[in-house]
């Protein structure tokens, strides 16, 4: 097997301390790039949106415990796979998510609804192109009622 090796861009700045299931849409984050990186978000500015990739280092997968699992531990959610489900402890420690872009400056990112924790290593930053990342669509009504509350 190939040994990946990554090393951050950046690092999360929030309030979130611990790990949680819920209630990310709200949050407000503010990513620090590493100086190496500063002129790399030259132009993000113009997206109202972008894909923050960040490693998940607090995330701790049990294969008997998360390879199928019920989303957020609910029981009134069916049981399904990890790969069919958003959920924070998987076989890899990566995370990602779509935000929304609040501020650019010279040296950080500030964006809405990223679900990471204070002192998170962010890994890439990818503007969001609805052509490429939101086709015509589908979720299982299920996905509906789990995010019913969540923005």
């Amino acid at each position: 097997m190939n040994k990946i090796i990554m090393q951050p861009i950046g690092y999360v700045h929030n309030n979130v301390e611990s790990k949680k299931d819920v209630s990310w849409g709200e949050d407000v984050s503010i990513i620090e790039l590493n100086e190496e990186y500063y002129t790399g978000i030259s132009g993000l500015k113009d997206f109202s949106h972008a894909t923050i990739i960040y490693y998940l280092d607090k995330a701790v997968y049990d294969r008997e415990k998360h390879l199928q699992r019920r989303p957020q531990n609910r029981d009134d959610m069916p049981l399904v796979g990890i790969f069919a489900q958003r959920g924070k402890d998987r076989p890899n420690q990566i995370g990602m998510t779509s935000v929304k872009i609040v501020e650019v400056t010279e040296k950080t990112l500030t964006v809405k609804g990223l679900d990471a924790i204070d002192g998170t290593a962010v890994l890439d930053i990818k503007p969001y192109y609805p052509v490429y990342d939101k086709k015509e669509a589908t979720v299982p009504e299920w996905v509906d009622r789990l995010m019913e509350h969540y923005f």
